[in-house]
């Protein structure tokens, strides 16, 4: 499902900002000697202040018992734009940890994406080589499995529930910003429910906010909880200045436990497709624009041949600007989904996402002056959003 019309603003990922670090292939990346960077938070601080309220372990107390399973990882594919030399070797860095003793390490696509070789390097040791075991662009999530993986001491990080993190929870992001390895920075949860652009274009809700400082190489690390438990997979930053100004975003936990499972089984994930872009209706859209109702999900647009299309939803037709926002209004209004009450287009994803592509969802609608219900089959989301 697209996301609606409003969107946070300069997002940016892998090789972009959020991740990867591209460098020549005959270059150094990173540290190469080792040396474990580690970023203390001082005594006095919000950050400190939070986990010593918090009941958890100290950041120095999370560090030593995750650092060993956080590694980087470093994806090397071709690029052919230059006119002088031809194709030429690139190399993006990026992070990832360990999830089993089978050697499968969790990290971002974007990471990986478009890369003819990945390889994982432990603190201080040599690259090994790794299999991309699975990936899906639509939550920016890839499984990867460490090739030398047995007689190896790995070290799995704990997973825990990001449906029960709070705002203002400490937290401890853990990763390589600048090929700098295993660096830890601390912060707390600054927002919950926060919507990101995955690679492919459709959106990935219920977005983990932190102001733990991401940089370039963080991509694909530990957001861990005061236990040391990972609540998230950091993904992308917002900035305008292309480094860290206190704005991350780590996709959840849960989302990314679904996705890993899936990928393991089957090497790919199918997400349930409706095919419509829409907005929550604001008390400020009600006031100054005549709807049927004044809370719901207002429909702006259909994609072509989707689910939507083909059960007879309809989207808006005039374009309205309310408090600096565009809306395309005029379109059906959507008020229950399977008999649930939909106030907000963030709750009407988690009801499509939980279902598998070709389950039928129950709408109720209001078009114009009538209430009626429509049943929707869902399909297959597309490799990008069409039409």
């Amino acid at each position: 499902m697209e996301v609606g019309a409003t969107r946070i603003g300069a997002l940016l990922v892998a090789g972009v900002l959020g991740g990867g670090v591209a460098v020549g292939i005959d270059q150094a990346v990173g540290d190469e000697g080792g040396t474990t960077v580690i970023r203390e938070i001082t005594a006095g601080t919000a950050q400190s202040t939070a986990f010593r309220n918090s009941n958890g372990r100290t950041i120095s107390d999370i560090y030593a018992g995750a650092k060993g399973g956080v590694i980087q990882v470093l994806a090397t594919s071709v690029v052919s734009d230059n006119p002088f030399f031809g194709s030429q070797p690139s190399r993006a860095l990026g992070s990832g940890f360990v999830i089993d003793k089978a050697g499968h390490v969790v990290t971002n696509y974007h990471v990986i994406e478009g890369a003819s070789k990945v390889e994982v390097r432990f603190s201080g040791n040599d690259e090994m080589p790794a299999t991309v075991i699975g990936r899906d662009p639509s939550t920016d999530i890839a499984v990867l499995r460490i090739k030398r993986a047995q007689g190896r001491a790995l070290t799995p990080l704990e997973l825990g529930n990001s449906d029960v993190v709070q705002v203002g929870d400490a937290v401890v992001a853990i990763g390589n910003p600048f090929g700098l390895e295993r660096t830890v920075t601390a912060g707390i949860v600054s927002a919950l429910q926060r919507e990101i652009t995955a690679p492919n274009g459709f959106a990935i809700d219920r977005v983990i906010q932190t102001d733990a400082a991401i940089n370039h190489g963080n991509s694909g690390g530990p957001l861990l909880n005061a236990d040391g438990r990972v609540i998230g997979v950091n993904s992308q930053i917002e900035t305008e200045s292309g480094g860290n100004v206190g704005i991350g975003f780590a996709v959840p936990i849960n989302t990314v436990k679904d996705v890993v499972s899936q990928l393991l089984e089957n090497g790919k994930v199918d997400h349930a497709y409706i095919g419509v872009e829409m907005a929550t209706i604001t008390a400020e859209l009600a006031s100054n624009v005549r709807l049927p109702v004044d809370q719901g999900v207002l429909i702006q647009r259909v994609r072509t041949d989707s689910p939507a299309a083909q059960a007879g939803l309809r989207g808006g037709t005039t374009q309205v600007v309310v408090d600096g926002e565009s809306y395309l209004v005029g379109g059906d209004v959507i008020t229950k989904a399977d008999g649930q009450r939909i106030e907000s287009a963030e709750q009407l994803r988690s009801v499509v996402t939980s279902k598998q592509p070709g389950d039928e969802i129950a709408l109720e609608i209001h078009r114009q002056n009538e209430t009626k219900e429509v049943t929707v089959k869902l399909g297959r989301q597309p490799n990008t959003p069409v039409g």
